[in-house]
This record gives structure tokens, sequence and C-alpha cells, in this order.
């Protein structure tokens, strides 16, 4: 989700509400403690430099559960953030601590914004010599494929 995104659904809600992946929500006292923009400058396993930019939201919860935030107040914040540094319409990741920090995706169900499990991945598989992965066969329909492929006499053999 981008941060253009998020205030268009901010602007029509009346509370927010945020889903962790495993479908409990981030207590209703959270707060967004920062609103920031972070680079990396990085080279791949293959050699080549990359530069990433997201908009990233940090959710912590203290003790006052008498907090909560409101949809026009994050707008407002979101805009904050954009104005002083110069964000442009960046993705969101969004960080939040349960047993450890975690980084997370974040989408839309109608109703709760949803943080979303964020994955590795190697971004030079052609450089770095991970195999290809291979296409799953029926041993049955590739039997069958010989057989109506090949017969006696064709050539093909």
């Amino acid at each position: 989700m981008k941060l253009s995104q998020i205030k268009e659904k901010l602007s029509q809600l009346e509370k927010i509400a945020f889903e962790l992946p495993d479908g409990s929500l981030v207590p209703r006292h959270f707060h967004v403690t920062e609103v920031g923009k972070v680079s990396k400058h990085f080279i791949d396993c293959g050699g080549t430099v990359r530069r990433e930019e997201v908009a990233n939201f940090q959710l912590w919860e203290a003790n006052d559960y008498d907090h909560r935030l409101h949809p026009e107040k994050l707008v407002s914040i979101i805009e904050l953030s954009e104005k002083v540094l110069g964000m442009e319409d960046l993705e969101i990741e969004v960080e939040y601590q349960g047993s450890t920090i975690g980084k997370y995706g974040l989408d839309f169900n109608g109703d709760n914004f949803l943080l979303t499990t964020k994955l590795t991945d190697c971004l030079a598989k052609e450089n770095c010599g991970v195999p290809q992965e291979k296409v799953k066969r029926n041993l049955s329909q590739l039997q069958k494929e010989e057989v109506n492929s090949c017969a006696p006499g064709s050539g093909c053999c």
C-alpha cells in the first residue's frame, strides 16, 4: 500500500485497526511513534547496485490504555512527514514489536489495515547459481504423452 492509498482509506474511517498476520489485532491503544523515509543503497549478490525507498511506520503500545489514534490525526502526521522529509508516494513498511521487531507490508480489507508478511528473495537469481524451479508433472500424464508422441517407424527414437 502506498501513502496516497492509506490517506484515502483513513479519510473514510472513524477508527483505525491494524491486524497481524495471525488475525489478532494490534491493541487499540497503539501509537504511531515514527513516520519516516527509509533508504537502502546496496549491491545484490550478482553485483548490481540497487536503491530502495519506503515510508516506514513504527507502531508501539504503552500502558496508556485510554490512548486512541484517530484517522484524521494519522493523516496529518503522514502529510507533515511528506512535506518535511520530501517523501514521494512510497510503499509503506510497518514495524511492530511482538516477541521481536517485525517488518510488514500493508494492505486493507475494508475494515482493518492488514500487516502482511514480507519475505526475503534473491534479486540476482540468474547470476548466483540458484537453479530454476522444476516444473512438476504427473507421471501418468508423462507416460501418456510418450506413448502418443513416438510410434514405431516414425523416426522419433
